[in-house]
């Protein structure tokens, strides 16, 4: 092979190889998904958020209710609670919403009555309150070790509720990523204090066993020492959610449910409740460095 014919091979492969390295748009192109997707409209709370209870959304979701962020609200004029609708889903890594939203039936007088999914026996306990203690439950880790949150009196306790096979990204994972941010900033933060401690509930402990919880957290790269997932007997789990305001129900496969994130004091009193996950992660950390500095 001649000099010429060689330079030229090699800078064939150089532009080559250069050509197969700028993936960077097609993989952002191929981490978002879009879904036809068909439901019934059970509530309208205003804005741009609409809950509906949605069909088995083939190799992503199972059938359930939730709300949904609609990209333009307009699309909600003269939608009503009943309506059963078509919308297309997009999802990528961290956000999901709605659009084209189309109705195919209006609402009839027996769509509208409420629905009634399950019955479970509960506690009658009181709604928690910033400045109210927090009750003492006992539940089971990934580790399968027991956990009594009255032993985390003195640390500041970071509280969330997930289920593990929720996959749209506004609400579980997103949760689950902002405590993995959290525990890592304040894991590198040289003048944080040392004594916080980060909970994630399932209210799914008929498939959230330990051993599926432990894979969760190691799939978040979780730090057991500074954050633990929690399961345990369905009565407590629905007692300290209803006290902290989350609401969740068994539909189809998955669960509906809203959102909650509780930061407890060093001296085990609420300090704050994140309703939703609006939340960042430099509101979260300042509020468990604050609740760490609270005397016992």
């Amino acid at each position: 092979m001649t000099r010429g014919l060689l330079l030229a091979v090699c800078l064939a492969v150089v532009a080559a190889g250069c050509r197969t390295r700028n993936t960077g748009p097609s993989q952002a192109a191929d981490a978002v998904r879009v879904f036809e997707v068909k439901g019934v409209v059970r509530e309208l709370p205003g804005g741009d958020t609409v809950r509906i209870r949605h069909e088995e959304i083939p190799g992503y979701m199972a059938a359930m209710t939730m709300p949904f962020t609609v990209k333009d609200p307009a699309e909600l004029a003269g939608i009503q609670v009943g309506d059963t609708v078509t919308f297309r889903m997009t999802v990528t890594p961290d956000d999901g919403w709605i659009d084209q939203i189309r109705v195919l039936e209006r609402a009839r007088p027996e769509d509208v009555r409420p629905q009634i999914e399950g019955v479970r026996i509960t506690r009658l306990v009181e709604e928690l309150k910033v400045g109210d203690p927090l009750p003492n439950y006992q539940f089971t880790n990934e580790l399968r070790q027991p956990v009594n949150l009255a032993d985390f009196r003195g640390q500041a306790l970071g509280l969330t509720f997930i289920y593990t096979r929720c996959p749209y990204p506004t609400f579980c994972p997103r949760q689950s990523q902002q405590f993995a941010e959290a525990c890592a900033r304040l894991k590198a933060m040289p003048d944080a204090p040392e004594n916080w401690h980060l909970l994630s509930l399932s209210f799914d402990p008929a498939y959230d066993t330990p051993s599926v919880l432990r894979a969760y957290g190691q799939r978040h790269n979780y730090d057991p020492r500074r954050w633990n997932f929690l399961t345990g007997a369905m009565i407590d789990i629905d007692a300290i959610t209803e006290q902290f305001g989350t609401i969740f129900a068994r539909d189809g496969e998955g669960w509906s449910h809203n959102v909650r994130t509780v930061v407890i004091d060093a001296a085990g009193r609420v300090q704050r409740i994140f309703v939703g996950v609006e939340w960042t992660t430099d509101e979260f950390v300042a509020e468990m460095i604050k609740a760490a500095r609270v005397q016992p």
